[in-house]
């Protein structure tokens, strides 16, 4: 695919940022009414597959959390996100954007995903009212598992 391709793409499908590959299976957790619908749609587009919800009983290759201020600790939520899937394998967190309802400030994302064993990789402009922030197992952790 070219590069011209591959930028209408990103506007044609705002998925397309988040790096998911056909075939691959995303757990959804913390799904609720204002979650981005073109972005749940989109990553189903790209991967082929629809999204898993939270009673997935195998191991995703992804996890797509949305979470906003008032859904409890942030810290445990990302540790049972990472329970559900292989070391190194990415959790898009998704947070509503500043200055809207449910915000959470990125000193709390980097502090709970430390706690947590992650490491914040990249954040993008998920969509409308979302940011995501891509956070993984660091890689240390992971060449320690054996």
């Amino acid at each position: 695919m070219s590069a011209t391709a591959d930028h209408a793409e990103e506007r044609t499908n705002p998925a397309s940022r988040l790096g998911f590959e056909p075939g691959q299976v995303v757990q959804e957790l913390g799904y609720d009414e204002d979650c981005d619908q073109e972005l749940r749609e989109g990553i189903e587009e790209l991967t082929g597959e629809e999204l898993a919800d939270e009673e997935y009983d195998d191991v995703p290759d992804a996890v797509l959390l949305w979470f906003r201020e008032d859904d409890g600790d942030l810290t445990d939520a990302l540790v049972d996100a990472t329970s559900t899937v292989d070391p190194g394998a990415p959790i898009w967190l998704m947070t509503p954007k500043t200055g809207r309802d449910g915000h959470v400030e990125p000193s709390e994302i980097g502090e709970a995903a430390q706690t947590a064993g992650l490491a914040q990789t990249s954040s993008v402009n998920a969509a409308k009212d979302w940011t995501g922030s891509r956070l993984v197992t660091p890689k240390a952790a992971r060449a320690g598992k054996r």
